[in-house]
């Protein structure tokens, strides 16, 4: 077919399935409702749904009353049933494909099932919805007659049954349907390549031939390839590689400490970034909006969503609520449900609604990625945004970094040490890490609090990674490319130490209340 019919069909398609969107968007709670009775009813003889009573509940609150909110270590044992080959198990229909997730919490790798259902009504819907919305905000866009240039993870193959795990974007790249197959570069098999330096240069020796009009993965990762294009092509931005890009669809970590970077490599007003939430449980939310930081929560993907208010998380008053209960300004944990079996399932991400009409969110970090030692209650959003300010202010720009708790030792009170890579560093370190210091106060209250008078957390300790260290760290572990990332905020100490063990001799505290690691 040729590609200006491509695009012209494709373009009519994806558009009329903007209209289909008003149905949740008009109807959120009828529609959750339904998703939920359905998803009840088509379960309610496998072992969990006879377990659980299933064909008994009627409503909401008899489900949220008889089954109870999961964990991966709670459902571990049916997730191995499944993988030696039982089914019905947790879900009816037989499920070959296990998203292989190790997390930045665990070293334990975590498989979650991926049912025909869920890439279908989910991932590859999602995929389809994301350019519904992108198209029908631009109405000239040219995607389709080009190609996508997508960086996902490798595949790898459970031996001992007819079962299959690997990265979710490996997963989906190996199950595409062909008008997605069609339209994206590299092809499946670099793109399913396992040796990550490998298929680095494999995709610039074949994408740099094609007419690529977007691009698709995590920033993080993404920014690793798109340097490499740009040193080994000689060329001073992207588009004199690529004149046609129009867009970059990203997600997987916040994108706010790449933006200027990306600024960079794309100098061009009319280029666009348009954020996803997704994960190997499920495909959440898309940016509907050009020029937003606001995701639309998308509620007909085959996903029942209940949230748990971060002020109760874990204490004993800890209760979930349904998504028409859920308030704008507030934390929340995110629960699912699931047509791939997931009952309940406690993801780990944390959100915030901007909006209840329609529901849009902001993803705010992980329940387990904070630092609140000391009472400051510090999430990722509240660094990230700080960095942000930081690096603007210091004209500096990072790669990437992780933060821990200083233990109070005696009378030495505790603060919090940062290990930072810059790709360019501040010309005044202590000027730095003023900004960052009080870009944290601006934004999280709790934290200004502890830091008053260094009542309680002494001035931040920042030490500056060698080049390439969080690299390195990635690859000890074999996680390069695909989701895998650096955990940025943890309550304990041991992958700061770890770092630091491989990023040679640290400087200590240049003063002994402004404390910089030069």
């Amino acid at each position: 077919m040729p590609i200006p019919l491509f695009n012209s069909i494709a373009s009519w398609w994806l558009k009329k399935r903007f209209y289909q969107m008003e149905l949740f968007l008009k109807y959120p709670e009828e529609v959750q409702v339904e998703l939920l009775n359905q998803l009840l009813i088509t379960a309610r003889n496998t072992d969990i749904g006879k377990k659980y009573g299933f064909e008994t509940i009627t409503n909401y609150e008899r489900f949220r009353d008889n089954v109870p909110i999961n964990k991966y270590e709670d459902i571990e044992p049916f997730i191995e049933r499944a993988r030696r080959g039982e089914h019905n198990v947790f879900w009816p229909t037989p499920i070959k494909w296990f998203a292989k997730s190790s997390g930045t919490t665990n070293a334990k790798s975590k498989f979650i099932p991926v049912s025909t259902e869920s890439l279908e009504d989910c991932h590859f819907k999602a995929g389809k919805d994301m350019l519904s919305l992108y198209f029908n905000n631009n109405e000239d866009s040219k995607l389709f007659t080009g190609k996508s240039l997508r960086l996902g993870g490798s595949k790898s193959i459970y031996e001992d049954n007819d079962t299959f795990f690997g990265d979710l974007s490996a997963i989906i790249i190996d199950n595409l349907p062909f008008w997605a197959e069609m339209s994206s570069t590299p092809s499946n098999r670099i793109s399913l390549m396992s040796e990550w330096e490998a298929k680095i240069e494999a995709i610039i020796h074949e994408t740099t031939q094609e007419n690529v009009t977007s691009l698709a993965g995590v920033p993080s990762w993404m920014l690793v390839l798109l340097n490499q294009v740009l040193e080994k092509s000689g060329k001073n931005n992207l588009f004199e590689v690529w004149n046609n890009l129009e867009v970059y669809f990203h997600g997987g970590v916040n994108f706010n400490p790449y933006r200027d970077q990306y600024k960079k490599l794309l100098p061009r007003d009319s280029f666009k970034y348009y954020e996803i939430y997704n994960a190997s449980e499920g495909f959440f939310a898309i940016q509907d909006r050009n020029d937003s930081d606001e995701l639309l929560l998308m509620l007909d993907y085959g996903i029942f969503y209940e949230f748990i208010p971060m002020d109760t998380f874990g204490a004993d008053a800890q209760r979930a609520i349904p998504l028409w209960e859920v308030e704008p300004g507030k934390n929340y944990a995110i629960v699912i449900t699931t047509n791939a079996g997931l009952w309940r399932y406690l993801i780990g991400d944390t959100v915030r609604f901007t909006s209840t009409d329609p529901y849009r969110i902001k993803v705010t970090g992980r329940t387990k990625h904070f630092i609140n030692v000391f009472g400051e209650e510090l999430i990722i959003e509240n660094t990230e945004e700080a960095l942000k300010k930081a690096c603007k202010e210091a004209d500096c720009e990072i790669v990437d970094y992780t933060v821990a708790p200083v233990f109070m030792e005696g009378k030495e009170k505790g603060g919090h040490e940062w290990l930072i890579e810059f790709r360019k560093p501040p010309e005044n370190m202590e000027q730095f890490i003023i900004l960052l210091d009080e870009g944290l106060k601006s934004l999280n209250s709790d934290y200004e609090a502890k830091r008053y008078n260094n009542m309680t957390l002494n001035m931040p300790r920042v030490n500056i990674a060698r080049k390439g260290l969080f690299y390195d760290w990635l690859k000890t572990y074999n996680k390069l490319g695909g989701q895998h990332k650096v955990p940025r905020l943890s309550n304990k100490r041991n992958y700061l130490e770890e770092m630091l063990g491989m990023n040679g001799s640290v400087t200590e505290p240049a003063s002994e209340n402004r404390g910089a690691g030069v």
